[in-house]
């Protein structure tokens, strides 16, 4: 599977953003979304079932983003929404086979990432 995930900008604190991840090839993967600040490790956001039934967030994120999937499309969405400085990283869409985890060594496919900056 390949995967480009874009989206990303520049956005005042309190401010939205939709990040959508497209996926070509076989596509039939739980998908999860990713982030990483500069000099931090990489950090787990929110995850997907293969059908959306089921989905899981990290805490720092609970209630403010929304992961959603479009099968017909390929297409994974993260919808960020009362952005902080702190959500300020590059966000990486990324593919596996089990749903449930939140360790990036889980995930097999990773797309490039995309730039989210929030400004204070």
């Amino acid at each position: 599977v390949q995967l480009l995930a874009s989206g990303g900008g520049l956005v005042q604190a309190g401010g939205s953003l939709r990040l959508p991840c497209a996926a070509s090839g076989r596509t039939k993967y739980v998908m999860g979304w990713f982030r990483q600040a500069p000099g931090k490790e990489r950090e787990f956001v929110a995850g997907i079932s293969w059908s959306g039934g089921r989905s899981h967030y990290a805490d720092f994120v609970k209630g403010r983003f929304t992961i959603s999937r479009d099968n017909a499309l390929n297409t994974v969405y993260l919808q960020m929404g009362s952005l902080k400085p702190e959500d300020t990283a590059v966000y990486y869409c990324a593919a596996a086979n089990a749903f449930g985890s939140a360790l990036y060594k889980d995930y097999n496919y990773w797309g490039q990432g995309t730039q989210v900056t929030v400004s204070s």
